[in-house]
């Protein structure tokens, strides 16, 4: 463990002299972003600033570490080491706080995030792989505090599975014998949060190379740390994590922020060993300041005492490095006057350089509009409308900000002025139309893949069945896949809870890691949010993780993960980076309130960006990993919890056949009524078919198959065509999923056009499923309420054939 340094003593450094001007020269330039990019939000030219300012001497000695092909996962203080290791610059840095969303401008996110969300490009403009060890790599930022953790567990996992498995060598443009080390980013207060203590113990346990810098300048927003965490210092309390000769662990570095020399030390010893061993270790910061305050949102003045602003001045690691430059010779306080001057003065033309480009279109815009408006002004016969047009120039040139939305809205609202007036109307129309698809690219596009490898275009491949076919559980079925999936691709690997020596709680994962070992198939704790991490950050160096979560109603304790991280990352970096990962759970019926969820409307409203798949048996599970590994987006499959010990036969092409993505399957043809359903619920269905059937009332069973995407094909309009009425069928709460099925057919199918009856939907009850089998009778829908809700729906229709 590093110990800090004596208060304001510093240690002569040993980087040659023109190197720590360079790095005071970086810092300062740093600063001057931060100094005047709150100004820019303060005038108006861009909505929200959060800056690095205070931190700039320890992410440039944290830089000096940080290698080709090293990862960063961290956090919106991190510009001054993006600036060192040459991911961004200060025109990048402007023109994300601008929202510039031409990536030629901000590569990070083409607008998308808000500023200081740093990522690197690793896809090419065809989304295939970048050589990775030729870049410094930083995985997208995202707000959510601490959320970057678990991510930061699988981007060092993905060392060390590089390292162990011998067959990974040839993918050589991911790693070399696992050398890279994952920087994780945080503030001292986030800390406190649940999802950092869980990724602080599963390096310790896994023992990856991560390297974890805790940026501590005393709060979060106005909370100091007395309010966030015993001891008032993360250090103090992870002592126990501490590694010693008996025992792996972490290593703990302790340094002052200001502290130059200790730093660069500090840095470049620790990582080293992590790179060597895969030892994690904490680098604390401490004594750091924030000049500015928390962001533009408010003032720190108001909840920070004197004493304390007054140590925010004095002990400005800025100042600090300074003043320890002149002491010791470095430099001289002339030439440092003269280069702080030559920072300012290049930071205002890279910001007004970034300023000029993204307005430079805008007002393109905004000319092509009012050029538009002129001629229809000039052409109108009608004084006032005339008049409006004469209006709307001056105000779009007067406009206090220049916007798109300032562009288009006056487009918009003036077609309805023109109330189809030939004068202008097609031009304006073509005008508009152009404009809101134009910008529909901008901020529309990416949510999944776009390229080839989009598993939406694998093309479908019939499953085949010999003669007699094999009679086996759906178990067997799951593990006959893996098995096939873990033999023709090294890059797979599975983990959760049980899923090795146990082979699975359901023994889906029979026999698998025997035959492909530990390290293909893994055991881990009970940490789902850490599960998903691992997959996530392996995903993004190439591999192809499958992450197990055992059963359905745990994914809510990794749900931010999805939500936040693996369903928006396409997004939110502009299609400049993927992670597909594969999280596979079961669910629906079992016992209990904690063991027979279906929160379906969640899962589809949460994870917009991911797949979601819905087999109503492991065959059609199969069937769609085998669809999903082809492709490069993510994806959750949900298997039929109490599917396992049902027998099927098993096809002869398992690892082949492949069912195709937002393609309904209709498994029973009828013409009185399409009941719409999936997973768990078609068996329920099949078994009130009979009864229907004896009762006269013919039944459309519809397997959606998978909720995202949902029914791409129009299957269900098609049938509402020939049947008339519809009823959307699952176990989710009232609302839930069988209502977003509902609004998908009716309102974008246009369905409502088919229907004579109006459409119902039947669903679970609002509360969770009572225990065993009586409560789950009277908590789930069964097939004695799909019975009545047919017969019911029938009998509105025609009375006297339904008494």
């Amino acid at each position: 463990m590093a110990k800090a340094q004596p208060k304001n003593k510093l240690r002569v450094v040993e980087s040659p002299v023109a190197d720590v001007i360079a790095d005071y020269r970086l810092a300062y330039t740093s600063r001057q972003a931060s100094l005047i990019g709150r100004k820019e939000v303060l005038t108006g030219k861009a909505k929200f600033g959060i800056f690095g300012d205070g931190k700039e001497v320890a992410q440039i000695a944290m830089a000096k570490a940080f290698r080709r092909g090293d990862w960063r996962s961290g956090y919106y203080r991190d510009q001054t080491f993006m600036f060192a290791i040459g991911a961004s610059d200060v025109r990048k840095f402007f023109a994300q706080l601008y929202a510039d969303t031409d990536l030629a401008h901000e590569p990070a996110s083409g607008g998308r995030q808000m500023n200081a969300h740093y990522s690197t490009r690793y896809l090419d403009d065809q989304g295939r792989w970048l050589n990775q060890l030729m870049m410094h790599n930083s995985s997208a930022d995202m707000s959510p505090t601490a959320g970057q953790m678990s991510r930061l567990v699988g981007l060092a996992y993905a060392s060390k599975l590089y390292r162990q498995n011998p067959e990974l060598g040839k993918f050589s443009q991911f790693s070399v014998s696992g050398e890279e080390v994952a920087f994780g980013t945080i503030g001292n207060a986030s800390t406190a949060e649940g999802v950092f203590w869980e990724s602080l113990n599963a390096c310790g346990v896994l023992q990856v190379p991560a390297a974890i810098s805790v940026w501590d300048d005393g709060y979060g927003i106005s909370v100091p740390n007395s309010y966030q965490m015993t001891k008032e210092s993360i250090s103090e309390i992870t002592k126990g994590f501490q590694g010693d000769k008996n025992l792996a662990g972490i290593d703990i570095h302790v340094v002052k922020g200001w502290d130059y020399p200790a730093l660069v030390e500090a840095y470049a010893k620790g990582v080293d060993k992590i790179r060597r061993e895969h030892v994690p270790a904490l680098f604390h910061i401490v004594e750091l300041t924030q000049p500015q305050g928390h962001s533009t949102s408010g003032s720190h003045e108001r909840y920070k005492k004197a004493e304390r602003m007054a140590f925010e001045e004095r002990e400005d690691c800025l100042r600090k490095m300074r003043d320890w430059m002149i002491t010791t010779g470095v430099a001289q306080e002339p030439a440092l006057d003269s280069l702080e001057k030559e920072c300012a003065k290049e930071v205002e033309a890279q910001r007004q350089q970034a300023w000029d480009d993204y307005l430079e279109p805008i007002a393109a815009d905004r000319d092509r509009l009012i050029d538009l408006y002129e001629m229809i002004a000039e052409r109108s016969q009608d004084e006032a409308a005339k008049g409006y047009f004469e209006d709307q120039i001056r105000g779009l040139k007067r406009a206090p900000a220049l916007f798109r939305r300032v562009v288009a809205s006056s487009a918009r609202r003036s077609l309805f002025k023109l109330k189809g007036d030939a004068t202008g109307t097609a031009e304006l129309k073509a005008f508009t139309d152009a404009y809101m698809k134009e910008n529909a690219e901008r901020y529309d596009r990416w949510l999944l893949s776009e390229t080839e490898r989009s598993p939406l275009h694998v093309p479908q491949v019939e499953k085949t069945f010999d003669a007699t076919p094999e009679q086996v559980q759906g178990s067997d079925v799951i593990a006959a896949f893996f098995d096939k999936l873990m033999a023709r691709d090294p890059r797979v690997f599975i983990i959760g809870e049980d899923v090795g020596k146990l082979g699975g709680v359901n023994q889906e994962f029979k026999g698998i890691q025997e035959k492909y070992g530990e390290v293909r198939i893994t055991d881990t704790g009970i940490r789902e949010a850490t599960i998903l991490g691992q997959g996530i950050g392996a995903a993004m160096r190439g591999l192809r993780p499958v992450v197990d979560i055992q059963y359905l109603d745990y994914l809510l304790y990794c749900f931010q993960g999805l939500s936040d991280d693996l369903a928006t990352v396409h997004y939110r970096s502009a299609g400049g980076q993927i992670a597909p990962v594969i999280v596979r759970t079961k669910g629906h019926r079992l016992e209990g309130i904690w063991h027979s969820g279906s929160p379906m409307g969640t899962i589809v409203n949460g994870i917009r960006g991911m797949h979601v798949c819905v087999p109503r048996n492991m065959v059609q599970a199969a069937g769609m990993y085998n669809t999903l590994f082809q492709g490069d987006d993510p994806a959750l499959v949900i298997e039929v919890l109490n599917g396992y010990r049902l027998k099927e036969a098993m096809p002869s092409n398992l690892g082949e056949y492949t069912v195709p993505l937002g393609v309904p399957e209709v498994l029973h043809e009828g013409t009185d009524i399409t009941i719409v359903t999936y997973g768990a619920c078609v068996r329920i269905v099949e078994d009130a078919m009979k009864p229907l059937e004896e009762l006269g009332i013919s039944v459309e069973l519809v397997d959606v198959q998978t909720l995202l995407p949902f029914d791409t094909t129009g299957v269900i309009g098609r049938s509402l065509a020939k049947t008339n009425m519809a009823l959307f069928f699952d176990e989710d709460v009232p609302g839930g999923a069988a209502a977003y099925m509902m609004q998908q057919v009716l309102e974008t199918q246009g369905g409502y056009e088919h229907l004579d009856a109006p459409p119902r939907t039947l669903a679970a009850k609002p509360h969770r499923a009572a225990y065993a089998s009586d409560g789950d009778y009277w908590s789930k829908p069964s097939a004695e309420d799909v019975l009545e809700t047919v017969y019911g729906m029938m009998q509105e229709r025609d009375p006297s054939r339904f008494p």
